[in-house]
């Protein structure tokens, strides 16, 4: 089962709420509520319209995975909405590691040099994940002016993708 990684739009909205929503609340205790995230709503016009942009990863026609980008200068962007259906998860699928892959290759082939992203403490395993990929843990104080603050986030990290 070798998972589809495609862009996704706003017909599938309520699918990629579903499962952001239930990872985040069921599973995470996040306090966070389908109104807290009206980008879910909007794909078009908050990710892709800014230069950004949304994608699943499919195993059967079932969505089981979601990362987005969003653009928030020339050349930086920010990590949002990277969730993985807990049966789905770890090297048997990989499905984390490709939707980031496809992710990273995205900001190369379009200038993106800088790529921030804000998590909360309680995802650990997320936390080690995008270590492994070179990312780097940094204050707060330390993101970009214009970065997109999400209120449940408290840990952050940064990859530079220009050698």
């Amino acid at each position: 089962m070798k998972p589809v990684i495609i862009p996704i739009e706003n017909k599938f909205e309520n699918v990629i709420a579903d499962l952001i929503l239930n990872i985040q609340i069921n599973e995470f205790n996040v306090p966070i509520t389908r109104e807290d995230q009206p980008d879910l709503f909007n794909i078009q016009n908050f990710y892709y319209a800014g230069g950004g942009g949304f994608w699943g990863a499919f195993i059967n026609a079932e969505l089981v995975g979601t990362i987005a980008l969003v653009k928030f200068d020339e050349h930086s962007a920010a990590i949002r909405k990277m969730f993985v259906k807990k049966e789905f998860r770890g090297k048997e699928f990989s499905i984390a590691q490709k939707l980031l892959e496809t992710l990273i290759e995205y900001c190369k082939e379009n200038g993106i040099d800088d790529l921030y992203l804000g998590t909360v403490a309680i995802l650990e395993a997320a936390l080690r994940f995008y270590e492994k990929n070179d990312f780097v843990r940094i204050e707060k104080e330390s993101l970009p002016e214009k970065f997109p603050l999400m209120k449940p986030d408290n840990v952050f990290c940064h990859l530079t993708l220009k050698k």
